[in-house]
């Protein structure tokens, strides 16, 4: 083993023997690691309040390329202490690592775990969670290798008189392809486009309809239920929360 130092979100945590925990934490520098942090439940441990779930941070570890890393100390970047005490912030952030997990199984490509900073820092600065839970789904598409067409049709190519946002066409419909989907909004066929194309680290504010939102938001689930095969037990909890705050506000 040598020593290190990461950067990394921790998305997953296990309680380990009687004192520690095994922590999953996407890295920058090496994908997903497994970390050992030892003794970390203990009362009086300083590595107690930096080895759980959403903690960003350059962890000082004992890198073992496989197998389990040892921590050794940590210098915390962000606690994201806005998300953790939000419980509609929470479920939307536990969907996003549970479906950044499958993304990152099936690419190694390291602009996952930038796209899954930013988006965790935006929404830690307030904005929607719901606008960048849909930004972040529709990028993870790629790596999912199941990116729909949103430059042109999808039936015919054509990329003028776009009309409708199909799942099971694959995308964009234009009015000559288009026959009993449903018309969309045209805000929704451009705010789609640019949810694709938007760095996500230069959002600065997010003026997004709610009609919109849910148009893109149901052409995202249906997306993903027909392409994917995933089936994520954080996405029912977050559906949950949505419908009580729904109710209650």
């Amino acid at each position: 083993m040598k020593l290190e130092s990461v950067k990394g979100i921790i998305l997953s945590e296990t309680n380990y023997h009687e004192s520690s925990k095994i922590l999953n934490i996407l890295t920058e520098e090496y994908g997903m690691i497994g970390v050992i942090s030892k003794g970390c439940r203990n009362m009086k441990s300083k590595l107690r309040g930096v080895s759980r779930k959403l903690i960003y941070a350059t962890f000082h570890i004992s890198y073992k390329e496989q197998g389990l890393s040892t921590l050794i100390s940590v210098d915390l970047i962000a606690s994201f202490s806005k998300i953790v005490m939000d419980l509609e912030k929470v479920s939307y952030a536990s969907f996003l690592i549970d479906l950044v997990q499958q993304a990152v199984k099936q690419s190694e490509e390291k602009e996952i775990f930038f796209l899954l900073r930013d988006t965790l820092l935006k929404m830690e600065e307030g904005l929607s969670p719901l606008v960048l839970t849909n930004i972040l789904q529709l990028k993870l598409l790629d790596y999912l290798g199941v990116h729909p067409s949103i430059d042109c049709c999808s039936v015919c190519g054509k990329t003028t008189n776009i009309v409708s946002l199909s799942a099971s066409s694959g995308g964009y419909l234009c009015k000559d392809c288009y026959t009993n989907e449903g018309i969309v909004r045209e805000k929704t066929i451009q705010m789609i486009r640019m949810y694709y194309y938007v760095e996500i680290k230069n959002i600065t504010k997010l003026e997004v309809s709610e009609e919109v939102s849910k148009e893109i938001n149901q052409f995202l689930d249906d997306y993903y239920d027909r392409y994917t095969g995933l089936y994520l037990k954080s996405k029912h909890f977050m559906e949950r929360i949505q419908r009580f705050q729904s109710m209650t506000g």
